[in-house]
């Protein structure tokens, strides 16, 4: 028998998904495997999903991003949920509390790169589809994504990975995360750009810092690889960006890169804020300063300067 929802408004997943920040996969996944939620059914069997239903998902998903194991918490009651949100970081369960406040699973960084090696593009897409689950889509920079992008430039850098394994590995973790990203719900959000300039060909970074950035609500372009200033100056102002970020990841001894940065901020509107990011953005910190750029560390700081930019109003 099949039931459909009629005391409150219901959902199809695909709007579920939109309205929650999950990707229908992953909504699928929590249902059958975790029991996390029970939607009803309309009479040619889809899912519909209730208000409650949404705002469940919505705290499953922030619990999550906090580094909550799904599995030890799928199943507690929605007042426990908003309890548990509130605390913020967990202070047991799988894995170890790093000083960053993400929770550390046991990531075996391994099996991804074993995938990299063997040119194993569905193994790859299969284990990042696995760990978003279990670490939430913030976890999965932090852990995952960021950990093995840097193993693949090290090993490339020293002559243990082939250029066509680093793009392959490049080209497969940016269609996974560029796709998911466009999941996240950013309407009326604030906007962001995200490239590498000219002559930084590896795009990694500045992928990771469109999801990142698209997972907390901002309306984040990518522009892709080695753009001139101009052009990410000119992408900037037609989208009324608030943000420019630029991944600096190769080389770390470009001569014409500082000209590169000090074009590019004359170009901007002044309220707009520069981040730089990446293994060799410590090499241009001189230029990054002149420019008025935050030199971001991390992805954690990247999501605490996003955090603080939103909260701030634009004056």
């Amino acid at each position: 028998m099949t039931i459909v929802c009629m005391d409150q408004p219901c959902h199809t997943i695909k709007m579920a998904a939109k309205l929650t920040g999950l990707s229908a996969h992953v909504i699928r996944i929590w249902e059958k495997r975790y029991g996390a939620v029970q939607p009803q059914r309309s009479h040619s069997h889809r899912r519909l999903y209730c208000d409650r239903d949404l705002e469940r998902l919505t705290l499953l998903r922030q619990a999550t991003e906090q580094g909550h194991n799904i599995g030890a918490i799928a199943r507690l009651q929605d007042e426990q949920l908003r309890e548990l949100v509130g605390r913020g970081t967990p202070g047991g369960g799988r894995g170890e509390i790093s000083p960053n406040g993400y929770h550390q699973a046991r990531v075996s960084v391994e099996d991804l790169l074993a995938c990299v090696r063997q040119f194993d593009e569905r193994g790859l897409i299969r284990h990042l589809e696995q760990w978003q689950v279990e670490l939430g889509s913030q976890g999965l920079l932090v852990q995952l994504v960021a950990p093995l992008a840097q193993r693949i430039g090290e090993e490339w850098a020293q002559g243990q990975m082939t250029a066509a394994q680093e793009h392959f590995a490049t080209a497969t973790i940016r269609e996974y995360l560029l796709h998911h990203a466009r999941q996240f719900p950013t309407q009326g959000g604030p906007s962001m750009v995200a490239a590498t300039p000219a002559g930084q060909l590896h795009e990694l970074g500045a992928v990771l810092a469109t999801f990142a950035a698209r997972s907390q609500g901002w309306n984040a372009v990518y522009l892709g690889a080695s753009l001139p200033a101009a052009e990410i100056a000119g992408a900037a102002v037609r989208s009324r960006a608030r943000v420019v970020g630029l991944s600096i990841v190769f080389p770390a001894d470009d001569p014409a890169l500082p000209e590169e940065i000090d074009q590019l901020r004359k170009a901007l509107p002044p309220q707009v804020t520069l981040l730089a990011g990446g293994r060799s953005a410590p090499a241009y910190q001189v230029a990054l300063r002149r420019a008025g750029a935050v030199l971001l560390a991390d992805l954690p700081q990247l999501f605490e300067v996003l955090n603080a930019l939103r909260a701030t109003p634009l004056g």
